[in-house]
């Protein structure tokens, strides 16, 4: 049976509507691919709490969460089955830093499509991309 992950990744948007965009790095599983922010959801955490912690460790910045997930979508991968929960955001404190990413971008919508996604996130993307 594959393992099962619960993972949460943060929609954040800037004041100039464009969308933080992650490039995973090398040695991370699915190498050289974008993403939105964020991580596994650990036991006993809730998903905001969780959001906020890894963009926290992940990205050096201090997070408001929306109080709904913009979009939930289960994706089996070859090796195990992700859980992904894309929740809006906005930065109040802190610029983005790329510890464990390769690259961080700003894109606006229209644009996201450009990128190579992690399949996991494409549901998100398109989402964002048909919001008007």
């Amino acid at each position: 049976m594959k393992k099962q992950l619960k993972v949460v990744a943060a929609i954040i948007e800037n004041d100039h509507h464009e969308i933080l965009c992650a490039l995973r790095s090398p040695q991370m599983s699915l190498p050289n691919k974008w993403e939105f922010p964020g991580g596994k959801v650990e036991k006993e955490e809730d998903i905001y709490s969780a959001l906020k912690r890894e963009i926290y460790e992940e990205l050096g910045c201090t997070i408001n969460t929306a109080t709904e997930v913009f979009n939930d979508h289960t994706h089996e991968y070859e090796s195990f089955i992700i859980q992904l929960l894309s929740i809006k955001c906005k930065i109040v404190e802190g610029n983005p830093k790329a510890t464990e990413h390769s690259k961080l971008i700003w894109l606006k919508r229209e644009n996201l499509k450009s990128l190579q996604w992690a399949p996991a996130d494409l549901p998100a993307v398109e989402q964002l991309f048909n919001e008007k």
